[in-house]
């Protein structure tokens, strides 16, 4: 079954990059560390943060990222502290390679789900964008943690690069064990948006023939998929998350963003500030989201024209949906449960 997933309005996301520091050069990192920062937050520090966002009448989903996320010595304490602290959900986002024992630092009970970012269905294709080896530490990585019990998800970002082999990952999460698989589109921004010889962006007419159909293949291999929206016909109403939902993008610098598409500058709606989380003055990425135009996301438009096309009379053929407006595929027999 197919739908597009509204916007969770009673919900809140937090996406806490606990440092920026990685193993990988990934081709396709959004990191920017003269924007994010290159510290690495101190356990306490995580904790007090950790504190501030807990909502006591709302649920908190909470995602743990980096950089790489294991290499901080303290995660298993981040993980255990959000989990007393009433987080609804805990998720780390990870390259699979699970630094500092974190496999036997936590237990199933504690984290929801290690989500694993892998960019190709062999070592050939995921090399080109992760770096020589990574596919076997990986997969390597997800069969371990597997075997300990925990819930693992997929995450595979489509680019010019990799486009022709996503068709071949629904049998390799079939043959790993991974029941969840989220497909993500390349962001121009951190590495993407500084590398201007080379575009890894995909064209509207890949995206539209390509993706929808491999999440439809994964879902009838029993697989739950989600990716993102994208596009909108003239007639589809926009959205901005920003508006309608709660989602924080928190950096080791303190900065804090509510659309990911705005964290190349310096446009944060709030800052850390003595452990709280304080709003900023205008102007920033807040006073954008109020701003409505016929392209949809006002964001894309200003940092990733390339997504746009117009017709002889200049008006936008097609809308660009918010980047946190997800489609989602659920197995058959999920449905029916």
């Amino acid at each position: 079954m197919e739908k597009t997933v509204s916007f969770q309005k009673n919900a809140r996301n937090i996406f806490f990059h606990i440092l920026t520091r990685c193993n990988l050069r990934c081709r396709h990192c959004y990191i920017n560390p003269d924007q994010h920062g290159r510290q690495t937050l101190p356990v306490e520090t995580i904790e007090k943060w950790l504190t501030a966002l807990v909502h006591e009448e709302k649920a908190s989903n909470l995602i743990l990222i980096g950089g790489e996320p294991t290499l901080h010595p303290g995660l298993d304490s981040c993980i255990k502290a959000a989990k007393k602290m009433g987080y609804a959900s805990i998720t780390v986002d990870t390259n699979g390679f699970f630094f500092n024992r974190i496999l036997d630092k936590v237990t199933p009970e504690e984290l929801d789900y290690f989500s694993v970012g892998l960019d190709g269905s062999c070592e050939e294709v995921n090399a080109l964008i992760r770096g020589k080896g990574s596919y076997g530490k990986c997969v390597a990585g997800i069969e371990k943690a597997l075997s300990k019990g925990f819930k693992v998800s997929l995450i595979y970002t489509v680019s010019q690069l990799n486009v022709r082999d996503v068709k071949n990952m629904p049998s390799l999460l079939r043959t790993l064990g991974i029941d969840r698989f989220f497909i993500q589109v390349v962001g121009i921004r951190g590495k993407s948006a500084q590398d201007k010889e080379h575009s890894l962006q995909l064209t509207r007419e890949q995206w539209v023939d390509v993706v929808p159909a491999v999440a439809a293949d994964a879902a009838r291999l029993g697989i739950h998929v989600s990716y993102p929206k994208v596009f909108l016909e003239r007639s589809e109403r926009f959205e901005c998350a920003a508006l309608v939902a709660e989602n924080f993008f928190i950096f080791p610098n303190g900065r804090v963003y509510q659309c990911p598409l705005c964290e190349d500058f310096p446009l944060h709606s709030y800052v850390f500030e003595k452990n709280k989380l304080t709003p900023l003055p205008p102007i920033n990425e807040t006073d954008l989201f109020q701003l409505s135009i016929p392209e949809g996301c006002v964001m894309n438009k200003l940092v990733q024209p390339g997504n746009l096309n117009y017709d002889k009379q200049g008006k936008p053929r097609y809308k660009i949906a918010c980047c946190l407006l997800k489609e989602e595929i659920k197995p058959v027999a999920a449905t029916s449960r």
